[in-house]
């Protein structure tokens, strides 16, 4: 069904997508590319902003009349609807493509099949599903959010090879290397919000924003112009946080979630970038599914790094999609603190599933990465 230019446009608006992840939330990732006849590339580009051009608009706009009578290679449907910027698919049909090659339906109700059917009756050959599975790749958190209601969860870890996360006294800095500390700048930066939990601000006062001067090679690609710094999200059930807290005092949006009103003093007292929502409460705390359908309104990746009880307690409900493990080449001893506090499993057909999905070197530690559940 799909020759082999077909495959390598495709796998070349994939790559082009890529390079709009740390830049386009709450947006997804889109490459398009623009074939003429003979098979030669006329225009290319992927969706760099929220708010900015889309991929298609980059590349017809590289093509320019050339795109008549072209073929176009989408990672994602386009567009059907007004929103910051027209629809794309109305673009496409007005620039003359005769056909268009998608990687994937988008699941937004806003287009869910209707830029298919706007191409389809303006009378371009339109076919779908080449490379689908890597085009989900590009985007767990939009497609979580659209399909879930709630955003792609990962739950950073730091560990030591036998599992533990401090000494008993608490000391814990660092287990890890500057290496592995560069890389989670980059994983927040991928990231829509940061959550963390109140005894982890009141016991490190951690500033939980990204470093820009921490993100090593990621600067080559990535101005500090560019940076979206990503919510911090702090759960303060029962509103003990102070306002001398480091993470209120830097620039960039902050959440507080508790399960009961601050005082009226307290309130006054925060900055202008904060916001505070009550959520329901379980056993006296934040609720997690509650939380997530939260945030679901507006994020599509969250980062949860927090402390054995609360990165527990994501795991546990089975509210984690995705596990990211420092693990550094150090033992700290029985007397350690444990990496997770989960439930008491008492059948091995309890415990969560994990999928190992890439392991590798990050300075002298190991990363893993591992998919919880099938």
């Amino acid at each position: 069904m799909w020759s082999t230019t077909d495959i390598a446009m495709m796998s070349r608006a994939v790559m082009l997508a890529r390079r709009g992840r740390y830049t386009t939330r709450p947006n997804p990732n889109v490459g398009c590319v623009i074939v003429d006849n003979q098979g030669t590339i006329v225009g290319e580009g992927w969706h760099q902003r929220a708010g900015g051009p889309h991929a298609e608009v980059h590349a017809w706009r590289m093509a320019g009349d050339k795109a008549r009578g072209a073929t176009a290679y989408v990672t994602l449907e386009p567009c059907s609807h007004y929103g910051r910027t027209p629809p794309c698919a109305a673009g496409l049909i007005e620039k003359g493509l005769r056909r268009v090659v998608i990687a994937m339906t988008d699941p937004n109700p806003q287009v869910a099949g209707r830029g298919i059917a706007m191409l389809q009756a303006a009378g371009i050959e339109v076919s779908c599903g080449l490379l689908a599975a890597e085009a989900r790749q590009l985007n767990p958190g939009f497609l979580s959010r659209m399909e879930r209601q709630r955003p792609y969860v990962t739950v950073k870890l730091a560990a030591s090879l036998d599992g533990k996360t401090a000494l008993a006294n608490g000391e814990s800095k660092w287990i890890t290397g500057a290496a592995a500390r560069r890389d989670v700048q980059r994983l927040r930066a991928l990231s829509c919000a940061v959550i963390t939990g109140i005894d982890t601000v009141l016991a490190d006062d951690p500033s939980m924003n990204v470093r820009y001067s921490e993100l090593g090679y990621l600067q080559q690609q990535l101005s500090e112009e560019a940076l979206i710094q990503p919510m911090r999200v702090v759960l303060d059930s029962r509103c003990r946080l102070p306002l001398t807290a480091r993470l209120l005092q830097l620039p960039g949006p902050v959440l507080l979630v508790s399960c009961q009103p601050y005082s009226a003093a307290f309130m006054q007292g925060l900055p202008a970038q904060v916001t505070c929502v009550q959520l329901p409460g379980a056993d006296g705390r934040v609720d997690l599914a509650a939380l997530l359908q939260h945030l679901g309104q507006q994020c599509n990746n969250v980062l949860v790094e927090a402390g054995a009880t609360l990165c527990g307690a994501f795991v546990g409900s089975m509210l984690a999609d995705e596990l990211v493990l420092y693990q550094a080449p150090k033992i700290l001893g029985a007397s350690g603190r444990n990496l997770l506090q989960l439930p008491l499993y008492e059948q091995l057909s309890q415990i969560p599933s994990l999928q190992l999905l890439e392991q590798r070197k990050v300075g002298a530690d190991n990363r893993l990465t591992l998919k919880i559940g099938d």
